[in-house]
C-alpha cells in the first residue's frame, strides 16, 4: 500500500526535490527548514484536485477565502525565526491548513497557534495528528490578541497581514524574542522581522509579500 504522505507522480520525492532546489537558487539557506520543505507533505493540505501543484512555488486556494502559502514565504519566514533561536516557544497567529505548522512544529519544542475560523481548525487539528505532530496547542479566537496564557513566547510568526503591528504581539515577546509579521494593505505589504530588545525593539524589512488580510474579532 501506497502511504499517502509520500505521494506518487506529480508529488513525489523528485518533485519536492525539484522544489528544494529551487528555494536555495532563491536564497534559502537552512538545511532544516529545507529538509521540513521535502518532507512535508504540501499535497495533504489543499485539496485533491490541486494536489498536482502542491509543490509549485506558489500560494494555492484552500476555500473560505484562505490560501496555502507559496513555499518560499513559508521558508523565508521560518528561517527568520530560527535564525539565532535559543528558545523553546512559539505562537502562531492565522493556523490556516496547517502547512506553516507542520514545518515549524519539528524545529521547536511547542508551537501555540491561533485561528479564527473554527471550521478551519478543526480539520487542521485532525490533518496535524495524522501527520503524528502533537507538541501543538490549538485555540480559536483573535489573532490580534494573541494567546497571553501562554507567554511571553521567544517567537511569533504571522501567516496573514494585519494594517499595522499589533502591540499585544508586541507585548507577548520574551526579552530577545523576535516576531516575523507581514504589514501593510493588500499590494504593498512588507514582511517584517521585530526583534525585542531590553529597553527597544529592532526591525528588519525582509521584503514584499502579499497575505491575506489579519482580521480583527472572533
Amino acid at each position: 500500500m501506497i502511504d499517502a504522505r509520500q505521494g506518487i507522480g506529480m508529488t513525489s520525492r523528485r518533485t519536492r526535490d525539484r522544489l528544494v532546489q529551487r528555494l536555495i537558487d532563491q536564497g534559502i539557506q537552512n538545511g532544516a527548514v529545507l529538509e521540513q520543505i521535502r518532507n512535508v507533505p504540501r499535497h495533504l493540505f489543499v485539496d485533491e484536485a490541486l494536489a498536482s501543484r502542491a509543490y509549485e512555488d506558489t500560494a494555492l486556494p484552500i476555500g473560505l477565502g484562505q490560501t496555502i502559502s507559496q513555499p518560499y514565504v513559508v521558508a523565508r519566514m521560518t528561517e527568520a525565526l530560527l535564525d539565532g533561536f535559543e528558545g523553546e516557544t512559539v505562537l502562531e497567529i492565522g493556523t490556516g491548513c496547517g502547512y506553516q505548522t507542520a514545518v515549524l512544529s519539528p524545529l521547536v519544542k511547542k508551537v501555540y497557534t491561533v485561528e479564527r475560523i473554527p471550521e478551519l481548525l478543526r480539520k487542521t487539528k485532525q490533518r496535524l495528528r495524522d501527520l503524528d505532530i502533537y507538541n501543538v496547542q490549538f485555540k480559536p479566537g483573535d489573532g490580534w490578541e494573541g494567546w497571553p496564557k501562554y507567554g511571553p513566547y521567544d517567537g511569533i510568526i504571522v501567516t496573514a497581514a494585519p494594517s499595522e503591528l499589533p502591540e499585544k504581539l508586541l507585548q507577548q515577546l520574551a526579552p530577545g524574542g523576535r516576531l516575523v509579521i507581514p504589514v501593510g494593505p493588500p499590494g504593498i505589504q512588507d514582511l517584517v522581522k521585530i526583534t525585542k530588545r531590553n529597553d527597544h525593539f529592532e526591525q528588519v524589512s525582509l521584503g514584499a509579500v502579499s497575505f491575506v488580510p489579519l482580521v480583527k474579532g472572533k
